[in-house]
Protein backbone atom coordinates (compact mmCIF):
# COMPACT_ATOMS: atom_id res chain seq x y z
CA UNK A 1 0.00 0.00 0.00
CA UNK A 2 1.57 3.26 -0.87
CA UNK A 3 0.77 6.81 0.06
CA UNK A 4 -0.07 9.50 -2.22
CA UNK A 5 1.90 13.11 -1.32
CA UNK A 6 -1.07 15.19 0.61
CA UNK A 7 -1.12 18.65 1.76
CA UNK A 8 -2.38 17.28 4.71
CA UNK A 9 0.02 16.52 8.07
CA UNK A 10 0.79 13.14 8.68
CA UNK A 11 -1.30 12.21 11.63
CA UNK A 12 0.71 12.35 15.32
CA UNK A 13 2.65 8.65 16.14
CA UNK A 14 1.06 8.49 19.31
CA UNK A 15 -2.44 8.72 17.74
CA UNK A 16 -1.47 5.67 14.83
CA UNK A 17 0.11 3.41 18.04
CA UNK A 18 -3.43 3.95 19.81
CA UNK A 19 -5.19 2.99 16.93
CA UNK A 20 -3.36 -0.09 16.63
CA UNK A 21 -3.61 -0.86 20.69
CA UNK A 22 -6.98 -0.48 20.51
CA UNK A 23 -7.36 -2.99 17.37
CA UNK A 24 -5.49 -5.48 19.71
CA UNK A 25 -7.92 -5.33 22.49
CA UNK A 26 -10.95 -5.43 19.97
CA UNK A 27 -9.75 -8.65 18.55
CA UNK A 28 -8.83 -10.00 21.99
CA UNK A 29 -11.47 -9.32 23.61
CA UNK A 30 -13.51 -10.73 20.32
CA UNK A 31 -11.40 -13.91 20.63
CA UNK A 32 -12.20 -14.54 24.23
CA UNK A 33 -16.02 -14.15 23.41
CA UNK A 34 -15.71 -16.36 20.97
CA UNK A 35 -14.54 -18.58 23.26
CA UNK A 36 -17.76 -18.04 25.30
CA UNK A 37 -16.02 -15.71 27.50
CA UNK A 38 -18.41 -12.99 28.03
CA UNK A 39 -18.58 -11.89 31.76
CA UNK A 40 -15.26 -9.51 31.60
CA UNK A 41 -15.35 -6.37 30.64
CA UNK A 42 -12.99 -4.23 28.35
CA UNK A 43 -12.33 -2.05 31.61
CA UNK A 44 -12.15 -5.30 33.82
CA UNK A 45 -9.91 -6.75 31.06
CA UNK A 46 -7.53 -3.95 31.05
CA UNK A 47 -6.90 -3.97 34.83
CA UNK A 48 -6.65 -7.95 34.52
CA UNK A 49 -3.78 -7.52 32.29
CA UNK A 50 -1.83 -5.71 34.27
CA UNK A 51 -1.75 -8.28 37.32
CA UNK A 52 1.61 -9.69 37.62
CA UNK A 53 2.71 -13.49 37.54
CA UNK A 54 3.18 -13.66 41.25
CA UNK A 55 -0.06 -10.75 42.24
CA UNK A 56 -0.31 -6.84 42.20
CA UNK A 57 -1.07 -4.59 44.73
CA UNK A 58 -4.86 -2.77 44.30
CA UNK A 59 -2.86 0.64 43.94
CA UNK A 60 -0.51 -0.34 41.43
CA UNK A 61 -3.15 -2.09 39.50
CA UNK A 62 -5.03 1.52 39.64
CA UNK A 63 -1.70 3.14 38.79
CA UNK A 64 -0.59 1.11 35.62
CA UNK A 65 -4.19 1.28 34.41
CA UNK A 66 -4.51 5.05 35.17
CA UNK A 67 -7.96 4.59 37.08
CA UNK A 68 -8.86 5.93 40.42
CA UNK A 69 -8.12 3.43 43.47
CA UNK A 70 -11.54 3.41 43.83
CA UNK A 71 -12.67 2.27 40.25
CA UNK A 72 -9.95 -0.37 40.54
CA UNK A 73 -11.72 -1.37 43.52
CA UNK A 74 -14.70 -1.23 41.99
CA UNK A 75 -13.77 -3.69 38.84
CA UNK A 76 -11.41 -6.32 41.12
CA UNK A 77 -14.56 -7.00 42.66
CA UNK A 78 -16.85 -7.55 39.62
CA UNK A 79 -13.50 -10.09 38.78
CA UNK A 80 -13.14 -11.73 42.09
CA UNK A 81 -16.86 -12.39 42.26
CA UNK A 82 -16.93 -13.44 38.98
CA UNK A 83 -14.28 -16.05 39.76
CA UNK A 84 -11.23 -14.27 37.81
CA UNK A 85 -8.64 -12.84 40.73
CA UNK A 86 -8.20 -13.33 44.57
CA UNK A 87 -7.01 -11.52 46.82
CA UNK A 88 -4.17 -12.76 49.12
CA UNK A 89 -2.10 -11.85 51.37
CA UNK A 90 1.33 -10.08 50.05
CA UNK A 91 4.51 -11.94 51.43
CA UNK A 92 6.64 -9.64 51.59
CA UNK A 93 4.21 -7.03 53.86
CA UNK A 94 1.65 -8.76 55.99
CA UNK A 95 -0.82 -5.61 56.29
CA UNK A 96 -0.85 -5.38 52.53
CA UNK A 97 -2.72 -8.06 50.02
CA UNK A 98 -2.08 -8.36 46.04
CA UNK A 99 -4.81 -9.04 43.79
CA UNK A 100 -3.77 -12.75 41.76
CA UNK A 101 -5.21 -14.38 39.28
CA UNK A 102 -7.26 -17.32 39.36
CA UNK A 103 -6.71 -21.02 37.67
CA UNK A 104 -10.27 -19.95 35.86
CA UNK A 105 -7.97 -16.68 34.68
CA UNK A 106 -4.88 -18.76 33.56
CA UNK A 107 -7.32 -20.78 31.68
CA UNK A 108 -8.12 -18.04 29.39
CA UNK A 109 -4.48 -17.03 28.69
CA UNK A 110 -4.00 -19.02 25.90
CA UNK A 111 -7.28 -18.06 23.97
CA UNK A 112 -5.34 -14.37 24.25
CA UNK A 113 -1.80 -15.48 23.25
CA UNK A 114 -3.44 -17.33 20.10
CA UNK A 115 -5.02 -13.91 19.08
CA UNK A 116 -2.01 -12.19 19.82
CA UNK A 117 0.02 -14.79 17.65
CA UNK A 118 -2.32 -14.06 14.93
CA UNK A 119 -2.22 -10.43 15.18
CA UNK A 120 1.70 -10.41 15.06
CA UNK A 121 1.17 -12.23 12.07
CA UNK A 122 -1.07 -10.45 10.22
CA UNK A 123 1.04 -7.42 10.59
CA UNK A 124 3.97 -9.67 9.62
CA UNK A 125 1.90 -10.31 6.23
CA UNK A 126 0.95 -6.83 5.78
CA UNK A 127 4.40 -5.01 6.88
CA UNK A 128 7.18 -7.63 6.03
CA UNK A 129 9.22 -8.86 7.84
CA UNK A 130 11.84 -6.52 7.49
CA UNK A 131 9.34 -3.79 8.77
CA UNK A 132 8.07 -5.60 11.83
CA UNK A 133 11.11 -6.13 12.99
CA UNK A 134 12.15 -2.72 13.05
CA UNK A 135 8.76 -2.06 14.35
CA UNK A 136 9.21 -4.03 17.54
CA UNK A 137 12.83 -2.64 17.91
CA UNK A 138 11.72 0.52 17.38
CA UNK A 139 8.96 0.32 20.42
CA UNK A 140 11.15 -1.19 22.44
CA UNK A 141 13.58 1.37 22.08
CA UNK A 142 10.83 3.37 23.11
CA UNK A 143 9.50 1.11 26.14
CA UNK A 144 12.88 2.66 27.50
CA UNK A 145 11.68 5.95 27.63
CA UNK A 146 8.04 5.55 28.48
CA UNK A 147 7.06 2.61 30.59
CA UNK A 148 7.64 2.90 34.02
CA UNK A 149 6.37 -0.84 34.53
CA UNK A 150 8.69 -1.92 32.04
CA UNK A 151 10.79 -4.26 34.47
CA UNK A 152 7.22 -5.49 36.11
CA UNK A 153 6.13 -7.74 33.53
Amino acid sequence: MTSEPSDRPLPFVGLLMFIAARDVETRVTAAMRRAGIDDITLAQARVAARIGPNGTRLRDLADQAQVTKQTATALVDRLEAAGWVERVADPSDGRARLVRLTAKAAALMPVARAEEARIERDWEAHLGPRRMRELRESLMLLREITDPYRDDV
